[in-house]
Parts: structure tokens; C-alpha cells; sequence
């Protein structure tokens, strides 16, 4: 038999994470994993709950049931000031004298990743 092998859990991971507005699940018992240093992509239609997963993980929402753990700490209460996460909308993060390579890359070379 041939099984899997375990990944490490994730340094960023969310654990059944629900955001409800006036009863509509926005984000419905989400459960993902995000490996120190991954680079990651939510894609989905118009209205799915990217941005508001993306909210609540860099603490402009809060959960209305679920987990966001960072490095093994839940920090689903944690005011986004405190947090070590950024978020930025892609037409506000593009840098329009840029190419898509050299704007991918200068969030990297300014956090010190090597080339």
C-alpha cells in the first residue's frame, strides 16, 4: 500500500473557518494548509469568499467560527496591527511601471529571499 506522505503542518493554516453576514455563509468551513516561504493563489468566481478568507486572515474580519493558526497560535482575535500578515488588493498592489516578473519578485527581494 502506497500512502501519502505527511506533510508538516502548515506555518499559516485555517481550520474549518466560517464567516457568516446576517446568516449567509460568506466562507463556508474552510480548511487549508500554507507552508512557510509557499507562495499561494485563491481563484474563484465573483462573490465565493476570496477576499473575505483574505480579510480574515490578516484580521479585518473575524471569524464567525473556525480557527486561523499562525505557527501553531490561533490568532483569529488578533487586530491585524499585531499581525505578522499583510494584504494588498491586486489593483493596488501592481506596480504599472513594472513587469509581472519584476512585481512578483519585489515583495520577495524586500522580505530578503534569495534569487
Amino acid at each position: 500500500m502506497n500512502l501519502p506522505k505527511s506533510r508538516p503542518e502548515g506555518f499559516l493554516r485555517t481550520e474549518n473557518l466560517v464567516k457568516r453576514f446576517d446568516g449567509v455563509a460568506a466562507v463556508d468551513n474552510v480548511t487549508l494548509s500554507i507552508q512557510k516561504g509557499e507562495i499561494f493563489a485563491l481563484l474563484g468566481s465573483s462573490g465565493c469568499g476570496k477576499s473575505t478568507l483574505l480579510r480574515m486572515l490578516a484580521g479585518f474580519e473575524t471569524p464567525t467560527s473556525g480557527a486561523v493558526m499562525l505557527n501553531g497560535v490561533d490568532i483569529a482575535k488578533m487586530p491585524p496591527y499585531e499581525r505578522p500578515i499583510n494584504m494588498m488588493f491586486q489593483s493596488y498592489a501592481l506596480f504599472p511601471h513594472l513587469n509581472i516578473w519584476e512585481n512578483i519578485a519585489f515583495g520577495l527581494k524586500r522580505e530578503g529571499m534569495p534569487s
